[in-house]
């Protein structure tokens, strides 16, 4: 967790270091001027700008929260380049200001003195608020780009924590340290880190569409570098270096980082203090050259202030430095002392709430429609820009398909299947100005489709335009003739590796088994239309009374077993004879079998989701360490039917597809580093780390195909 804390823990440090300093210095400028009784109004100021910051925080958070998932990655993003903003004018204003920094709160001090108790809370509140501020927002966006909130957390707390005992330190002059040095140091440190988080914020807003080149890499490393090592953890925890960036990424973060600390390293040398020669009286302000040269002039001076300051010296020294003294006078009538703090607190946390109620989506009061196969859309009046909930009732004595749809079009911008009669079943939609008409398909009889409604204003939604029988015809038509070839293929295929066995030639057929077998895994868009074929030509052991010794385990894992469990010529072939002849009967069966249009979508994400439980888990393994090589093979399938429904996929979602490409490419580079000419590493053989890479690579793939079956559903229309 440290690689994901350190960000933070930095932030804090010197966040608090700073906010410390300068209580630090209050307090002690307090002290000597004879003013303890106003102490209370310094808490109550760094109270006030502690709660303003944890209100700002809870408003990040849960107005977030209740964004789409895009929204909630350009809002994200936006806030990181406002983060590194911040961050950058912070680190800048902090290392001109350090030398000067207790002169100038003692002056504000002064002059709050003379003006009364608001404008001292005033003081401190300022101080401290604009840190507070900053720390609240860095927070956020570096949880945002760990993906988690415990380690940024842990390591801001521990910093702060750290800065506190810091500044104690140095008030009761414990400790002397170069604050010039540190925030020089501590500076050049969060340039960096800065720069990662515009590099992520950066890619936030190209998640959410904000800004182009999403699938424009500078480069992919993927495939090579180790992930889940520690290093790779600790850059992309501290530095956001991710395996893959974008070209935007690499620019905004190269150039930033070029550009500030190039500016930051020469006005660190502009303002480096000259040497005065020791015992030369020039003056500077109210100080001697001598103390305005050395360093630690500037350090914790509020500290060795403090310490100097004698209760009976106290009204002297504050004479002395010019500050106003304290009369004593008749003390007025006083509200509670607890007033002003609860208050301070209070007021912070309800106005944060108020913004997170109202910046929460309003959920519309549902509008209940009826649903008949004679009328549709009963009590449909144009909704209101937003999102809503609709209550589909069916009135009618069938069940029925409910759409909500573009008329003009017949865009689909939500649906229930399957509403039985006398039931009732929410439906939700995001409305858009455009023009709305509910469509009702009952299980017999044609569809019915209200009046068009017309809603202005909201922007736009995304509406998903509807795939019939026929527009998946064509795709059907070219993935059959795939799968047809494919199966004359392997009819050979299963003849050659039955004839080796026969022949006693056990090590070719080794090699033969797994060229036949990458033919059959290649092919797995059609399984569901193999019928009882693809059990007898594929099937597993799983299940099976006796395991790999049943009698009913056939087909390639049988001979597999066989060939690399030692068995002999004459036991293994029968079942090569048996595979050979059920394949040929699947070549024959196949073209007479149906092949529902709407298997290819759903195979699309399908292959590649058995591949992930059954090949990458090693499930399939009878011995011949093929797994991977069937995992490439499934791939280079659902590439197959990726070609085949591409036509369909751009039109309806033209920015997956490049995603997608970039995802297969990811993952054929992972696996042609586990093969080796014609030996494949085996599953159980790849280190925990290869592995695991394997296996992210595919699920970010599934993750990326999930859409396609709904975008391709085949949907009945009017």
């Amino acid at each position: 967790m440290w690689d994901d804390a350190f960000p933070s823990f930095l932030i804090g440090l010197r966040e608090g270091l700073e906010a410390g300093l300068i209580v630090s210095i209050l307090v002690a400028t307090l002290v000597r001027a004879g003013a303890r009784s106003r102490l209370p109004q310094v808490w109550t100021g760094v109270l006030a700008a502690i709660a303003l910051a944890l209100s700002f925080g809870a408003v990040l958070t849960f107005t977030a929260a209740s964004l789409s998932a895009t929204a909630q990655e350009a809002f994200g993003g936006t806030l990181s380049v406002i983060a590194v903003a911040f961050v950058t004018a912070m680190v800048f204003w902090m290392r001109r200001s350090a030398p000067s920094l207790s002169g100038e709160i003692k002056d504000k001090v002064t002059g709050a003195l003379g003006m009364g108790a608001g404008v001292l809370v005033a003081t401190s509140f300022l101080a401290v608020g604009r840190e507070g501020l900053e720390t609240a927002l860095f927070l956020w966006t570096t949880a945002q780009a760990a993906g988690e909130s415990a380690g940024p957390l842990t390591g801001a707390a521990i910093g702060l924590v750290l800065a506190a005992a810091l500044c104690w330190g140095l008030y009761r002059r414990v400790l002397r340290i170069n604050l010039t040095k540190f925030f020089t140091a501590t500076g050049a440190v969060l340039i960096v880190i800065a720069a990662g988080v515009l590099g992520y914020g950066l890619r936030d807003l190209q998640e959410g569409g904000v800004l182009p080149g999403r699938t424009s890499y500078a480069f992919d490393l993927s495939g090579s570098v180790d992930a889940g090592a520690w290093y790779s953890t600790l850059v992309q925890g501290v530095l956001n270096l991710t395996p893959a960036m974008t070209v935007l990424q690499v620019l905004g973060y190269g150039g930033y980082l070029a550009v500030v600390m190039t500016l930051f390293v020469r006005g660190v040398r502009d303002t480096a203090p000259r040497r005065v020669p020791t015992g030369v009286p020039t003056r500077v302000g109210t100080e001697t050259a001598e103390s305005a040269e050395a360093p630690d002039a500037t350090d914790a001076s509020a500290a060795t202030e403090a310490g100097e300051a004698t209760e009976a010296g106290e009204a002297t020294e504050a004479g002395e430095a010019g500050l106003p003294a304290v009369q004593p006078t008749q003390a007025p009538r006083r509200r509670p002392a607890w007033l002003a703090p609860v208050a301070i607190v209070t007021v912070p946390a309800l106005i944060a709430g108020g913004a997170i109620v109202l910046g929460r989506p309003k959920p519309a009061a549902a509008e209940t429609v009826a649903v008949s196969d004679k009328e549709c859309g009963k009590g449909f009046s144009a909704p209101k820009p937003g999102r809503q909930t609709f209550q589909m009732h069916n009135t009618g004595d069938k069940t029925s398909e409910v759409y909500l749809v573009d008329p003009a079009t017949n865009a689909v911008y939500g649906e229930v299947e399957g509403l039985a009669p006398g039931t009732t079943r929410a439906l939700v939609a995001t409305v858009a100005g455009g023009t709305y008409a509910w469509r009702c398909v009952p299980s017999s009889g044609p569809a019915v489709t209200s009046k068009a409604v017309r809603v202005s204003g909201g922007g736009t939604t995304q509406a998903v335009v509807p795939v019939s029988e026929q527009d998946l015809s064509g795709p059907l038509r070219q993935y059959r003739s795939y799968v047809d070839k494919g199966l004359a293929t392997l009819v050979g295929q299963t003849r050659t590796l039955a004839a080796d066995i026969k022949g006693g030639h056990l090590g070719k057929a080794r090699a033969d088994w797994l060229t036949a077998h990458l033919t059959y895994s290649s092919l797995g868009a059609a399984y569901g239309t193999f019928e009882d074929f693809d059990q007898k030509i594929n099937g597993r052991a799983d299940g099976l009374p006796d395991g790999v010794h049943d009698k009913d385990f056939a087909g390639f894992h049988r001979v597999e077993y066989g060939l690399w469990h030692g068995e002999s010529a004459a036991s293994l072939t029968a079942p090569a004879q048996q595979l050979a002849t059920e394949v040929e009967g699947l070549r024959k069966a196949f073209p007479h079998q149906d092949f529902d249009p709407s298997d290819l979508p759903l195979r699309a994400h399908e292959i590649l989701e058995n591949t992930l439980q059954f090949e990458l888990t090693g499930d399939t393994d009878e011995g011949s360490g093929t797994n991977l090589a069937t995992a490439d093979a499934n791939l280079a399938g659902t590439r197959e039917l990726l070609t085949v429904l591409r036509p369909l996929l751009t039109t309806r979602a033209p920015h997956l597809l490049p995603t997608v490409d970039a995802d297969v490419a990811r993952l054929q580079t992972l696996l042609d580093a586990a093969r080796h000419g014609s030996t494949w590493t085996p599953v159980a053989q790849l280190g925990a780390t290869v592995r695991a890479q394997v296996s992210g690579a595919t699920g970010q793939l599934l993750e990326d195909l999930s859409p396609v079956p709904d975008l391709l559903e085949i949907r009945k229309s009017a």
